[in-house]
């Protein structure tokens, strides 16, 4: 077994918190003080999957998203990191710090669309890099598959050769965008506003959901931690969801 702490520090080393915006708050945001024999890895940390954590004999999750983003002024059953406490589970959450991290959320996505070279913009957020031609229908089909998710997608109608990648919420980063001339921003979500100026500007926009942008390094997470700490079981959770159903 291993002490929150010594997960905590590994983590630290592999998106370090300086990393971070100004406004998050990542880091070890709940610590119960039990050794751990088993982690659960997750993108969001809710009663589900405390009740998973729980269920399978964790001591620990950890998450992409801060499971306390808000200051508290009182804590209660009604709140997740209540259950946390309630069940002896601690919570490590990486967030913009692990966006930005080499090997975090948004490499792993260049990785996923074979980006070549892939270099930081947008603060370190995002990531650059050139793609094989190709044009925003073939490449919002790809999304599509490759993310299992819904996609829609606003063509500015030039080919695609330098492509940007924002996860999760990124669409309004779609100035930075052009300032490293890509052709074309994948992100999680853009705003109807965000897709006007984008295009009038020459840039395509493809938004492929929150979610499914940023899902693909909570395996990638369950992978570092099983190698790092091999005497612990870690896996990804099965419980995290979507928030939202799609007609």
């Amino acid at each position: 077994m291993a002490t929150v702490a010594e997960i905590y520090a590994f983590m630290a080393r592999l998106a370090p918190p300086e990393l971070a915006a100004s406004w998050d708050n990542p880091g070890l945001l709940v610590d119960t003080g039990a050794e751990v024999s088993g982690i659960l890895t997750t993108l969001d940390i809710t009663a589900a999957v405390v009740a998973e954590a729980a269920r399978t004999g964790c001591q620990l999750i950890v998450s992409h998203h801060p499971v306390i983003f808000d200051p508290l002024k009182r804590l209660g059953p009604q709140d997740v990191a209540f259950a946390l406490v309630q069940n002896g589970i601690s919570a490590i959450c990486m967030h913009t710090n692990l966006d930005a991290a080499p090997g975090g959320v948004n490499e792993v996505l260049a990785g996923l669309f074979a980006m070549q070279t892939p270099v930081p913009f947008a603060e370190g957020c995002g990531r650059v890099g050139t793609i094989a031609e190709t044009d925003t229908r073939a490449l919002s089909e790809k999304a599509q598959a490759v993310l299992h998710t819904a996609v829609k997608f606003a063509d500015a109608g030039k080919p695609i050769r330098r492509l940007a990648v924002i996860s999760g919420a990124g669409g309004s980063m779609f100035a930075d965008a052009l300032a490293v001339g890509a052709d074309c921003l994948l992100t999680g979500e853009a705003s109807h506003h965000a897709a006007l100026d984008a295009t009038r500007l020459g840039l395509s926009l493809i938004a492929a959901g929150h979610y499914a942008t940023e899902w693909p390094i909570v395996p990638v997470l369950a992978e570092k931690l099983a190698a790092a700490f091999p005497k612990i079981r870690v896996s990804p959770s099965t419980c995290c969801q979507a928030p939202f159903t799609y007609l």
